[in-house]
């Protein structure tokens, strides 16, 4: 297969989210069949609702700044697939995508074929192989592993970690992992191994619960980031600096991704490096404060122009946690200023919570369909507007060309609801901005 005919299969097998299968049995033996490559290669294992994805990209950051050679797996994708899978900050070239997705299918094939299993893996864990074979041929020192959903049946759970981290666990998903805080977050500390150290973020009080059991069980060091430990100052636009006591030495930061919340984040990358170091990897103090003054993760809190001159502000804000932090984003860095909200969710996802948390703060609501078959119709976005003006558009093309019309010339466009919708507009916006 070329990289179309391999994107174009990969695709064939169903929807990342409607055709997921939790359970570890076939990627198993999935990566059996192709000689174990999850083993070959030292792992960080990152698990949360909110967080996972920038602080593996802030650790995958420091380990680069380290001189050490890092792989990063990721999901979703917001506009190529290569995105998930990247070495030193560059994604997968396609030829190597083909190359080794084509070995996956063949190898998917016949494992079915010697009724092996009943069906080829799914999207998810064909990708997940693709990713372990690369970095095992890539030679990395290390990979970071994003959980994609849950995590005790996470097909990237298959992996033997260094290091476990646990970004913040808030209500999500809740049909596949759970309708309490505890039942989500015995899923997510479900990648918790025997021995292995722990970092965790600040959790609520029956998160941490479950979390601290889980280690007291397998007798798994726990570090617990401290609120109090870290001090923060606003740098203009959405950025902080940090001073951070961590276990070996303090830190004093000025933070490449925006947001509040991504102190915390900080925080736990901070953390997990320092017990990477302790485990003999060589990362010191200043690759730490270079990995996190120069990491990026696009569509969280980003902000680009439009054609026409405006700023518009990305943010994969999908579940109501989410959605309070992006509500105090616009509330302390737009105060005063008009903003218009593109919004499209995810039929699995609370609407109605995240709507009472961004929807007053914004002006006009413009109520889009995503290009996915989980996507809620407008109409019921219409439904939840409250006294908010809501407008309709069937595609993010027609919602980002009526928000710039409907927007004053100095007002904001802001998107969120889900990553799905923000990799839409930004391929509108910024097509090639992540580098090859």
């Amino acid at each position: 297969m070329n990289f179309d005919q391999a994107t174009t299969y990969l695709l064939s097998l169903g929807n990342e989210s409607l055709s997921m299968k939790l359970g570890l049995e076939s990627v198993s033996r999935l990566a059996r069949a192709l000689g174990g490559p999850e083993l070959a290669v030292p792992a960080a294992h990152i698990a949360g609702t909110n967080g996972k994805g920038s602080t593996s990209a802030m650790l995958a950051a420091i380990i680069q700044a380290a001189g050490l050679r890092v792989g990063l797996y990721t999901s979703p994708h917001l506009v190529n697939i290569r995105e998930r899978i990247r070495v030193d900050g560059r994604r997968i070239p396609e030829s190597d995508f083909a190359r080794l997705a084509t070995e996956v299918r063949l190898a998917s094939e016949s494992l079915v074929d010697s009724n092996e299993l009943p069906a080829v893996p799914t999207f998810f864990e064909q990708v997940t192989i693709i990713a372990f074979l690369y970095f095992r041929e890539q030679e990395v020192d290390l990979a970071v592993l994003e959980v994609g959903l849950g995590g005790r049946l996470d097909a990237t759970n298959i992996c033997q970690p260094e290091i476990v981290g646990l970004t913040r666990i808030a209500r999500d998903h809740e049909l596949y992992l759970g309708d309490t805080l505890a039942a989500i977050a015995a899923e997510k500390a479900g990648i918790i191994k025997p021995g292995v150290p722990v970092v965790s973020s600040v959790q609520p009080a029956q998160a941490m619960r479950v979390i601290r059991d889980r280690c007291r069980v397998l007798s798994s060091p726990l570090i617990a980031v401290n609120a109090a430990s870290v001090r923060s100052r606003p740098e203009g636009e959405g950025f902080y600096s940090i001073q951070f006591d961590g276990s070996f030495a303090s830190y004093n930061i000025r933070l490449s991704i925006r947001g509040r919340h991504q102190i915390g984040n900080a925080a736990t990358a901070i953390h997990l490096a320092e017990q990477l170091a302790v485990a003999g990897f060589p990362i010191g103090g200043n690759a730490i404060a270079l990995g996190l003054a120069t990491a990026s993760w696009p569509g969280r809190l980003e902000m680009l122009r439009s054609e026409t001159g405006r700023t518009v502000l990305l943010d994969g804000a999908h579940n109501p946690d989410g959605a309070q932090s992006l509500r105090k984003f616009i509330d302390a860095e737009f105060k005063g200023r008009s903003v218009t909200l593109i919004f499209g969710v995810m039929s699995d996802k609370a609407l109605k919570e995240i709507a009472e948390a961004l929807f007053p703060a914004v002006e006009i609501v413009v109520a889009t369909r995503i290009r996915n078959p989980r996507s809620v119709d407008p109409t019921a976005i219409e439904k939840v507007g409250g006294d908010c003006r809501v407008l309709r558009a069937e595609t993010s093309e027609e919602a980002l060309a009526i928000a710039e019309e409907v927007t004053p010339a100095d007002g904001i466009i802001c998107a969120a609801g889900s990553l799905y919708l923000v990799g839409e507009l930004r391929s509108q916006l910024a097509p090639e901005a992540t580098p090859d």
